[in-house]
C-alpha cells in the first residue's frame, strides 16, 4: 500500500450525528436482516443435513466447504458489481438469497438438491456484503470509522437474532427446516428495506437535480422602437 497521510483527529459528536441520516439506519437494518438470514439456516445446518436430507457426521465437513466454495464466490461477483450498480446488486442478491432460503426447505430432503442449495446461499448471501458495506459507508460518510465498525456488529446481531428465531421455531415442533423460512423472512425485509430506501433516495435527489438541470427561458422584452 502506498504511504497514506495520518488521520486528522476523530470527533465522536460529528460521528454519532451521521447516525441521524435514515438511510444509514435503514442501510444497517438491511445488514441486520439479510446477512442474519444467511445464519438462520446455517446455524441449524447439522442436524438438517444428518437428520432430514441423510448426510452422515463426516459430511457436513465437504458441505461447509461447499457453502464456502459459495460464500468466496459471491464475495467476488459481489466486489466486482458493487461499484458498477450497487442498487441493482442488492436487490437481486436479496431477493436471491431469500428466494433459495425458502427452496431450501425443499431440497434439504435431497442430498444433491441440498448441496446445490448450500452453494446458492453461501453466493447470494455474501453477494450482498459489498453493497451493503459500500451504502452503510456512503450514507454515514462524515462517519466512517464509527459507521465501518457499527456495519459490522449490524453483521454479528443479525447472527445472534436469526440463530435465536431459528431456535425458536424448531423447538416449538415445526422441524429442523423451518429455520429456513425465518431467513427467507429476513431476507425478504431486508428486500423491502431496499426498496424502501431507494424510493426515499429518488424523492429527496430528483427535485435537486431538476433544479440543477433547469435553465429558465428568458424573459421577453417588447421590441424597441426608434
Amino acid at each position: 500500500m502506498p504511504e497514506q497521510p495520518r488521520a486528522g483527529g476523530v470527533r465522536l459528536r460529528q460521528e454519532i450525528a451521521a447516525f441521524r441520516n435514515v438511510q444509514v439506519l435503514l442501510a444497517m437494518a438491511m445488514t441486520v436482516l439479510g446477512f442474519g438470514g444467511v445464519f438462520a439456516a446455517i446455524t441449524y445446518i447439522t442436524p438438517m443435513m444428518t437428520e432430514i436430507a441423510g448426510f452422515s457426521t463426516s459430511a457436513v465437513t465437504w458441505l461447509l466447504v461447499l457453502f464456502g466454495l459459495g460464500m468466496v464466490g459471491g464475495n467476488l461477483a459481489g466486489g466486482r458489481f458493487a461499484d458498477r450498480r450497487p442498487t441493482l446488486l442488492l436487490r437481486v442478491s436479496l431477493g436471491g438469497l431469500a428466494l433459495v432460503l425458502a427452496l431450501f426447505t425443499l431440497t434439504a430432503h435431497n442430498k444433491i438438491a441440498a448441496a446445490v442449495t448450500l452453494v446458492l446461499i453461501g453466493a447470494f448471501g455474501f453477494a450482498t456484503v459489498p453493497p451493503l458495506q459500500k451504502r452503510v459507508l456512503d450514507q454515514a460518510v462524515d462517519a466512517p470509522t464509527l459507521a465501518s465498525a457499527m456495519n459490522i456488529g449490524a453483521f454479528n446481531l443479525g447472527n445472534a437474532l436469526s440463530a435465536w428465531l431459528g431456535g425458536i421455531v424448531i423447538g416449538a415442533g415445526l422441524g429442523y427446516t423451518a429455520p429456513n423460512w425465518v431467513g427467507a423472512a429476513l431476507a425478504a425485509s431486508a428486500l423491502v428495506l431496499a426498496l424502501v430506501s431507494s424510493a426515499l433516495e429518488r424523492r429527496t435527489v430528483t427535485p435537486g437535480r431538476l433544479a440543477a438541470t433547469h435553465t429558465p427561458e428568458p424573459a421577453a422584452f417588447p421590441a424597441s422602437r426608434s
